[in-house]
């Protein structure tokens, strides 16, 4: 048992509905950290900076979600070539020497979460959608896939950010218009990055032997596409199981404890998305 007073937290905007600080709390019980919190504050972009440089040495760590996963870059002293190769920050960690160390944890949790299914490598995938989390995708991508990533869009601005994270992450990319989104669903695996409702007309065209559906989101659940999706015996990893196993990394590196009590993580989120609290 630890009773150092340590802090960490999640950062963001809209942040109320968050769930990390039930996954973390859940492991610092686990853990035996009780001299351990973790909060949840509402900070913009223009506000990250004065956060960040109010923090005092009892801060062990931020969790950081939109829109700041890019803000943070400039007041970081050192990125992982992980988050070097999306430009993308959600973690960070305070030193003993006082740095600050930034990582991303979402690319090595997409992996995590599709392995623990039965999802080591596959020959060809397709993405959903062309945002911030689809560039995480397409980073898991690279190490899993072994042939061609077909990424759906909405718009010549978004197909040009997904050409560009194609090339610099070295995935063999193929720009397809939201149009042509039923046909991808044969693939063997299909990664929905897309917001809440934005793939509910896709729920009819799932094919009768599908693969594995990866869909990021945790509330609301299931999503119409996963639910026909596991209906026609597909198998399904969802947001949560991303939401966990990224956050088991966070855990470990903010504690220095490993492994970090998934399976205790997990049914504290499970718990709170039924109807327990989420605070």
């Amino acid at each position: 048992m630890s009773t150092t007073k340590r802090r960490a937290a999640v950062l963001g905007s809209p942040i109320a509905h968050s769930l990390s600080p039930v996954l973390h709390r859940a492991a610092y019980a686990e853990l035996g950290l009780d001299g351990w919190s973790y909060d949840r504050f509402e900070v913009d972009e223009a506000g990250l900076p004065g956060f960040v440089e109010g923090l005092d040495d009892s801060w062990a760590g931020l969790s950081l979600t939109m829109p700041l996963k890019r803000a943070i870059l400039p007041l970081l002293d050192g990125i992982s070539d992980t988050a070097a190769s999306v430009e993308a920050v959600n973690t960070v960690v305070f030193t003993e020497d006082g740095r600050r160390l930034g990582d991303n944890t979402d690319i090595p949790g997409m992996i995590a979460a599709l392995r623990e299914r039965g999802v080591d490598k596959v020959a060809s995938a397709a993405v959903l959608g062309a945002g911030a989390t689809a560039s995480s995708a397409l980073a898991a991508l690279s190490r899993i896939c072994t042939g061609p990533v077909v990424a759906c869009v909405r718009s010549e601005a978004r197909a040009a950010e997904m050409r560009g994270w194609g090339e610099r992450l070295g995935v063999d990319l193929v720009i397809a218009d939201w149009s042509e989104a039923a046909m991808v669903l044969e693939a063997p695996l299909v990664i929905a990055t897309t917001p809440a409702g934005a793939t509910d007309a896709l729920a009819a065209d799932v094919p009768e032997r599908p693969g594995t559906l990866f869909d990021v989101l945790y509330e609301p659940w299931p999503t119409a596409l996963a639910a026909a999706w596991s209906g026609q015996g597909g198998d399904v990893v969802g947001g949560l199981d991303l939401l966990v196993h990224q956050a088991v990394l966070q855990v470990e590196q903010m504690t220095g404890r490993a492994p970090a009590p998934l399976a205790a993580m997990r049914a504290a989120g499970e718990q709170a998305l039924s109807g327990g609290t989420a605070a």
